[in-house]
């Protein structure tokens, strides 16, 4: 939900995560809880020899499995840098990845090119799932609709199945995502909910179309891919001292790759989302859960970070170009995207999903994240307490 306006927001003394955050708690020395999920996660993923020795031994286990194969793993493209550089690290650690790509028809040309003059210069081969244009936007306007902060999970939960769909199909047991807490940090549970049931709840209430392409990824069908098949879902950048601001460099100069801008940029509606309609309807700004980890990492200052807040997100005009371009792919008039926007914020809880179950599987959750399991389809850094 939208930052509350008349209570004065309480600040984290380490990083700039705020009382905006609803879940968000703060010790005695007012330290948020997030940087206690940092924490944590320092101790799972060390820098160290500990560290070295668990990303060697990882890398052999992923060798062992792929033996006799095509490939050893399978990973997530989109042409960003982070996804862009863990595919470098891959054919660094001597691993034969698949690449997978989701096209939801909403890619920048710059992605397109990044995506292609890494996999050409690095010898990878390329899946791309296409889904039907008219049903993804169909499901896209549902969401609109729905009025919840949860605009991009069609393309994230579908990115997750194809990954999912292409291990099985090539008997793979390795899923590699190209993220870190480091960079990222975890996102609060109110600020973006994840799962299969949850998307057809919405396309259910607010779509026309039914689901026939979009890969969905049911809570069936993650069991058995996670528990069944045991394919296990690998954020590599977690086991590197990784920093966006050298990851660009090195692949601007190794593969050609080109600076799209601001982050996650590389896609149309994404940008639009982050730019615009996150921080105008629900208050979101998603530079604070980034800043906030970058602070935690010693990559940014808490002064350098505040000040960058500062600054808008985007250009206006820029905004205005997007929301334009938006409205006529999605075949709605200007005032009906506006009216849709202006509706009232609503949460993941005002529609059905998995969140009950999923709520008292707290311990399994917390077990199967450090087995590299469950990050697949849980945020399970919501449920560390």
């Amino acid at each position: 939900m939208a930052a509350q306006e008349n209570k004065p927001l309480v600040i984290c003394t380490r990083c700039i995560m705020d009382s905006s955050v609803q879940e968000i708690t703060f010790d005695s020395h007012g330290i948020c809880s997030f940087c206690n999920i940092h924490d944590e996660m320092e101790q799972q993923y060390p820098l160290n020899e500990e560290g070295r020795r668990e990303l060697e031994k990882l890398v052999q286990e992923i060798k062992e499995q792929g033996k006799n194969k095509k490939y050893d793993c399978v990973i997530g493209v989109s042409g960003g840098t982070d996804s862009t550089y863990t595919l470098l690290l891959l054919k660094q650690l001597g691993l034969r990845p698949l690449a997978v790509h989701f096209d939801n028809g909403w890619n920048t040309e710059i992605s397109v090119s990044n995506i292609k003059n890494a996999l050409d210069k690095l010898g990878i081969e390329l899946y791309t799932y296409v889904v039907d244009w008219e049903e993804f936007k169909d499901l896209q306007i549902s969401f609109l609709k729905a009025s919840v902060p949860e605009v991009e999970l069609p393309t994230d939960i579908a990115i997750r199945a194809a990954l999912y769909r292409a291990a099985r199909e090539e008997g793979l047991k390795y899923i590699i995502e190209g993220t870190s807490f480091r960079t990222e940090g975890v996102l609060p549970l109110s600020w973006g909910y994840k799962d299969g049931r949850y998307v057809k709840s919405i396309q259910k209430k607010y779509g026309s179309k039914r689901l026939k392409t979009f890969p969905n990824l049911s809570l069936t069908s993650y069991f058995f891919s996670a528990f069944v098949l045991k394919i296990k879902l690998i954020r590599l950048l977690n086991y590197f001292a990784y920093s966006k601001v050298e990851a660009k460099k090195v692949l601007t100069k190794e593969l050609n790759w080109i600076d799209y801008g601001g982050h996650h940029h590389e896609s149309i509606y994404t940008r639009f989302f982050q730019s615009y309609l996150a921080p105008l309807k629900f208050g979101m700004d998603r530079r604070m859960i980034s800043f906030s980890a970058q602070i935690r990492s010693g990559l940014l200052t808490r002064e350098e970070a505040l000040e960058q807040m500062k600054q808008p997100i985007y250009p206006a005009d820029k905004i205005q170009e997007d929301k334009e371009y938006i409205a006529k792919k999605l075949k709605l008039s200007l005032n009906a995207l506006d009216l849709i926007i202006s509706q009232q914020p609503k949460s993941f809880l005002d529609y059905p999903s998995y969140y009950p179950l999923i709520s008292r599987l707290r311990s399994l959750i917390r077990f199967t994240a450090k087995h590299n399991i469950s990050t697949g389809f849980f945020q399970a850094g919501n449920f560390k307490k």
